[in-house]
């Protein structure tokens, strides 16, 4: 398994898919710490782990009784992401061809944007051709609440490290950037404090620590909506809450899966008007092979962030 930034290394040969698979990085929190495992076909079968199978003690001359674990298969189809992008050869003949560079890293940023989105939004049975996401796929005792108040609760350190210790090994943390800028504001207060720290990513960003896990951003989509903006339904069914997601990202438990990095084809000038056109396509999915692998906290207003 390979993050995107790792892939990008090994089409070193291959300068503008090289490029491709960086802008989908940089472009998508999520995306530059996301591990990929290359899958044949169009799906992914495997049996999630529902419950372990039971133990005992036995005397001499007694038998054991006998106990399975229970597995639940699950399939996890492929999705056809990419896009098209025409430009004009006008541009092309009086601007130069790095045009269409500009325009294919614009088209790439959309598209990571857009996944970024279907990672906690995605459901497929309101939209068949998209994979289901966190909001769709965490339920039952992996949800918590922040509180039962109307218009919802003001983030509780204490209930924050519920939701970490609800995550089998977990490795990050998912919010918006309101309630990081809250968690920081916390931590530099006295009373309240927290285990609030930075350091840099492989570009050289700064990323935020809440203990030892990075705080992955999911900020906008392509089209400029906040991803997880305060308009969530609370206890009460106020649209003011907003929900964070504690993830275990790795081999068995949460990954992407994909049949290939993201291609990206240049289709020379079309026929039915003057313009060259480049196709980027990507066929990924996600897969939860733990269900501890996931947790959410939600109705979490936006309030300064008590203990």
């Amino acid at each position: 398994m390979l993050t995107m930034v790792e892939a990008a290394k090994l089409h070193s040969g291959d300068v503008l898919r090289q490029a491709i698979i960086e802008i989908y990085a940089q472009s998508s929190d999520i995306l530059r710490v996301l591990p990929f495992a290359d899958i044949p076909g169009n799906a992914l079968k495997y049996n999630q782990e529902k419950a372990l199978p039971g133990i005992g003690f036995r005397g001499v001359n007694e038998s054991y009784n006998e106990s399975t674990g229970i597995l639940n298969p699950v399939v996890e189809p492929l999705v056809i992401a990419g896009g098209d992008l025409d430009v004009d050869k006008f541009i092309l003949d009086t601007m130069g061809e790095d045009q269409r560079a500009v325009q294919e890293a614009m088209k790439t940023k959309a598209l990571a944007l857009a996944w970024t989105k279907k990672f906690i939004k995605g459901d497929s049975t309101t939209e068949p051709r998209e994979f289901d996401g966190l909001q769709t796929r965490v339920v039952g005792s992996q949800i918590i609440d922040a509180g039962s108040t109307g218009g919802g609760d003001a983030l509780s350190l204490a209930i924050l490290d519920q939701l970490i210790d609800q995550v089998s090994n977990p490795t990050h943390l998912c919010m918006n950037k309101t309630l990081r800028r809250r968690l920081s504001q916390a931590a530099r207060t006295t009373s309240i404090s927290g285990n609030i720290h930075w350091e840099k990513d492989e570009f050289g960003r700064q990323v935020a620590y809440y203990g030892d896990l990075p705080i992955v951003i999911f900020d906008e989509d392509e089209s400029g909506s906040a991803i997880l903006p305060f308009t969530e339904a609370c206890a009460s069914g106020n649209s003011t809450g907003t929900s964070i997601y504690c993830v275990s990202l790795g081999e068995g438990m949460l990954q992407g899966i994909q049949n290939g990095t993201p291609d990206v084809r240049d289709l020379g000038e079309l026929q039915t008007k003057p313009a060259k056109r480049t196709r980027i396509e990507w066929y990924p999915g996600i897969a939860a092979f733990h269900p501890k692998c996931a947790a959410r906290l939600r109705y979490i207003k936006d309030a300064a962030v008590v203990v």
